[in-house]
C-alpha cells in the first residue's frame, strides 16, 4: 500500500471553530422499528434495512432499532444479514416494526460443491469488478457519524449529513469527494478530557477505504502475493450464496504492517459483498508509523486494533458501497505516569439514497483528506436537528452519553 490511508491525529484540545448551516433535506414520510434474531430474540446491529421502491437505506444500532425516512411513501422495506434469510415487509402507516429474522438453514445440493482455488476466485473477483460495478460516476447521499470513548465513557460525538461523490470504478478513488451538508458536534468538557484523538479526512475515509476501488489496499498483484488466502465455511446474504475466504499476511518482511481479513464473494456474479479487515499489530511501532500523523512528544501510544467492515449492496445489477465502519482502539499515557488509559475512536457511514443527476463535487466545497470533522461541525444543540434526516439511529448507550455530555 503505497499510500497512507488511515489518518489519525492525536493532540491537545482545543475549541472547535462552530458556524451555522443549511437545513436543506426534507423527508416526510418514515418507518421505525426493531430488528431481533428469531431465534434468541436478540436485537441485531448493522441490518441492511432499504425501501427498494424510494432507493433509500439505513442500517440497524446497537439496540436493533432503525428509522428509514423518504420523500416519498415507503410501501416495503426489506432486511438483509450475513447468515440470516432476507425479509420483505409491507409496512402499514403508523405501525411500529418488530422484525424477526431468521438464520439461514444452509443446505446444499449434493451436485453443489464450492471448493476450489481461494486465490484464483479472489483474481476472478478483481477481473470482474468493472463488469459488477458502475462505471458511471454516483453522487450518493450518506449519513457518517465519529465517536471517541475514554475507556467506557464517550467524550466526543459528531455527526454529519454527507454527499459523496465516486467515478466510475474502472478508475481510482484520487478523484471521488465527499461534501458536508449538515453536521454537529458535542466535546467533553471536563479537564480530564484534554487529551483527545481526532480523526483526518471525516467521510472520505470511506472513499479511500473502498478496497474494491482503491486496488492500492490489497486487489493488485504485488499486495496479493503479500498473502495467504483460505477457503472457510460459505454463507448466505441477502438471498445469496457466497464465497467466505480469509486472508492473512504470508510475510513480515514489509515496511508497512499488513492486513487479517475475510472477503465475501457472491458465488455466481464474483462480486464482493463484503470485506472484513485488521491491521496486523505484531509490531506497534510499524503499525504507528501508518496510523499516526501527530502526538505530543512526551505521550507513549500503542495500537490496539485498527479494523474496518465495507458493505456493498447491489441494486439492479449494480454493485455500489452501501455501509462503512472503522474501529480504532489503543492505549496513550504520559511517560511519568503508570498506568495507560484506553481509548476507541468508531467511525461509521451508511449511504441513505442516490441523488440524481451525478453532479461533481466542487474543489471549493469538497471535505478534504486533512480537515477534520468537528473543526467545521455546529454545535449539538438544537434536539430536534435529525429530524427530518435518514440517520443510523443512536444506541441507548449514545443517547446517554448525549444527555452526559450536554449536562457537562
Amino acid at each position: 500500500m503505497r499510500q497512507r490511508i488511515i489518518i489519525l491525529l492525536v493532540f491537545l484540545f482545543n475549541c472547535a471553530a462552530l458556524f451555522a448551516q443549511q437545513d436543506t433535506l426534507r423527508l416526510a414520510f418514515s418507518v421505525q422499528g426493531v430488528v431481533v434474531d428469531a431465534a434468541t430474540n436478540r436485537p441485531m446491529e448493522s441490518v441492511l434495512v432499504s425501501a427498494p421502491d424510494a432507493s433509500v437505506a439505513t442500517v440497524t444500532n446497537a439496540d436493533g432499532r432503525f428509522t428509514l425516512k423518504s420523500t416519498v411513501r415507503i410501501e416495503r422495506v426489506s432486511f438483509s444479514h450475513i447468515g440470516y434469510n432476507t425479509v420483505v415487509h409491507q409496512v402499514v402507516s403508523g405501525n411500529a416494526l418488530r422484525i424477526r429474522m431468521m438464520p439461514v438453514a444452509l443446505t446444499l445440493s449434493e451436485a453443489v460443491i464450492f471448493s476450489g482455488d481461494p486465490l484464483h476466485i479472489v483474481q476472478s473477483a478483481i477481473g470482474k469488478i468493472e463488469a459488477n460495478y458502475s462505471l458511471q460516476p454516483e453522487l450518493l447521499r450518506c449519513f457518517y457519524r465519529e465517536t471517541v470513548r475514554k475507556r467506557n465513557r464517550y467524550t466526543y460525538i459528531s455527526e454529519a449529513v454527507a454527499r459523496i461523490y465516486k467515478t466510475g470504478y474502472g478508475e481510482g478513488v484520487w478523484r471521488d469527494k465527499a461534501a458536508l451538508e449538515k453536521s454537529r458536534v458535542l466535546l467533553s468538557q471536563k479537564r480530564s478530557d484534554t487529551l483527545s484523538v481526532k480523526v483526518q479526512g471525516g467521510p472520505t475515509q470511506a472513499l479511500y477505504l473502498d478496497a474494491v476501488k482503491n486496488r492500492d489496499m490489497i486487489f493488485n498483484k504485488e499486495e496479493l502475493t503479500l498473502y495467504d488466502f483460505r477457503m472457510e465455511q460459505s454463507a448466505v446474504i441477502d438471498g445469496r450464496m457466497h464465497f467466505v475466504i480469509s486472508f492473512s499476511p504470508a510475510t513480515q518482511d514489509t515496511e508497512r504492517a499488513l492486513y487479517y481479513g475475510t472477503l465475501y464473494i457472491d458465488c455466481e456474479r464474483l462480486s464482493f459483498t463484503r470485506i472484513e479487515m485488521s491491521m496486523d499489530m505484531s509490531d506497534p511501532g510499524r503499525a504507528t508509523r501508518q496510523i499516526v500523523v501527530k502526538k505530543p512528544f512526551s505521550l507513549r501510544f500503542k495500537p490496539r486494533e485498527m479494523s474496518f467492515l465495507i458493505n456493498y449492496s447491489m441494486d439492479g445489477g449494480t454493485s455500489r458501497l452501501a455501509y462503512f465502519r472503522s474501529t480504532f482502539r489503543f492505549n496513550c499515557d504520559w511517560k511519568k505516569r503508570l498506568f495507560a488509559t484506553s481509548y476507541t475512536v468508531v467511525n461509521e457511514l451508511v449511504v441513505t439514497d442516490i441523488i440524481h443527476p451525478a453532479v461533481q463535487i466542487t474543489k471549493g466545497e469538497a471535505f478534504r483528506t486533512s480537515d477534520i470533522l468537528s473543526d467545521k461541525a455546529s454545535e449539538f444543540m438544537d434536539p430536534d436537528f435529525w429530524r427530518d434526516y435518514n440517520i443510523i439511529e443512536p444506541s441507548e448507550s449514545l443517547e446517554h452519553a448525549v444527555n452526559r455530555l450536554r449536562r457537562q
